[in-house]
């Protein structure tokens, strides 16, 4: 299997990764990447056989006790249905299903409507950072409403949530640990008393729809309503704000949104922004059995990366793929994954980009920014320190 070196945490592939995948896809669609000891999937077709194959999955079968200082981190990531494979993740992904509806999501929409207005109109004169005052926004609040959480505890939810998500990044150190554990000790304590609240005055939130939803006798224990809960506002909300805020640079760099935002090219825009430039980048998967994909044998309980931004310039599956085109030809991205796996919040997410977006180019037409966005040192995600505009 062809070797390729580079540092995740180098500054050159912080700000620009997609000369790397270059590079990685012309060795072939599965290569070993030196840095995190691991075969590599690069191509679309290689990433997305992976992705489905249910002879890989997340959950590590001989995985050994966390070390004492990460046991609150994992007490809620053992129950996270992302960490899970049937059958507890078919049975965890069908009752969240049962309150996660398609019709309470698409009825959010006049909500997340009005929140972006609400956002536009408490913009300073001037230049402004969108990131903090735009992009983290609105996922956080949505998602905070949607579950019943009280709004005002947005900035501490955020807090919990950066925390924790970090144990994902590379370069990850013992400090990154301790504060992931404090916050997954904290989160915890605050979901308990909240979820034991919601029993005893139920309301029309999710907690409360989690709470009563059952399959053939079976409901979610408060441990699994819990990791649920921290999953979907950690995984809906940090891929959100970088799918928001790089979707506005993109738009920005490719000379406004001209007409990509109206109705009828609206949804294909919103495809292109996260195919072009997506807010995760590296996803995993671990071998059950011995696997070949792509002419390459994969040995039993081995670890394999793909790389889901460098599937979506794969030049194989897209004409001239580094260009930001929405009116190409439409084909299934693999921002969101794929397979079992597949990004439950995903329909949020699209929702709240396609409603976001126009309103703040409808309300700010003459955007544009100032000096050069940079990407946080942050990868397996993509998002940026800051998104400065004026106009």
């Amino acid at each position: 299997m062809p070797r390729i070196a580079q540092s995740p945490t180098d500054p050159a592939f912080v700000q620009n990764p997609y000369p790397f995948y270059d590079r990685m896809r012309a060795l072939g669609p599965l290569l070993h990447w030196d840095d995190y000891d691991l075969p590599c999937a690069v191509s679309h077709a290689a990433v997305n056989a992976i992705l489905r194959d249910r002879r890989f999955g997340r959950e590590r079968p001989d995985r050994s006790p966390p070390p004492d200082h990460l046991r609150p981190f994992y007490a809620i990531d053992d129950h996270s249905m992302l960490e899970l494979e049937p059958p507890r993740h078919t049975r965890l992904r069908g009752l969240v299903l049962r309150a996660f509806t398609a019709r309470r999501i698409a009825g959010l929409e006049p909500e997340i409507a009005a929140l972006a207005q609400a956002l536009i109109d408490r913009f300073p004169e001037g230049p402004v950072d969108l990131l903090p005052a735009f992009a983290q926004q609105i996922p956080v609040i949505v998602i905070a409403r949607l579950l019943g959480v009280p709004e005002a505890m947005k900035d501490q939810l955020l807090d919990w949530s950066h925390a924790m998500v970090a144990m994902y990044q590379a370069g990850r150190t013992r400090a990154v640990e301790d504060r992931a554990a404090s916050a997954a000790r904290d989160f915890a304590d605050f979901l308990r008393g909240h979820v034991e609240a919601r029993r005893a005055r139920p309301a029309d939130d999710l907690i409360t729809h989690l709470i009563a939803a059952r399959d053939a006798g079976a409901q979610l224990s408060t441990d699994e309503l819990i990791a649920t809960c921290v999953l979907l506002l950690n995984a809906g909300h940090e891929a959100t704000v970088h799918a928001i805020a790089n979707g506005i640079k993109v738009l920005l760099e490719a000379g406004g949104p001209r007409d990509w935002l109206s109705p009828g090219r609206l949804d294909a825009t919103v495809e292109e922004i996260l195919r072009v430039d997506p807010p995760l980048h590296l996803f995993t998967r671990i071998a059950y059995e011995e696997v070949e994909v792509m002419g390459r044998r994969i040995a039993a309980g081995t670890e394999v990366t793909c790389l889901l931004a460098a599937a979506g310039r794969d030049p194989r599956h897209w004409e001239a793929p580094h260009r930001f085109d929405p009116g190409r030809m439409a084909k299934p991205h693999l921002a969101f994954g794929a397979g079992l796996h597949f990004c439950l919040g995903a329909p949020l997410a699209r929702l709240e980009m396609r409603t976001a977006l126009p309103i703040l180019f409808a309300r700010r037409p003459g955007l544009r920014l100032v000096g050069r966005p940079e990407y946080a040192d942050s990868y397996h995600f993509h998002g940026l320190t800051a998104l400065r505009v004026e106009g």
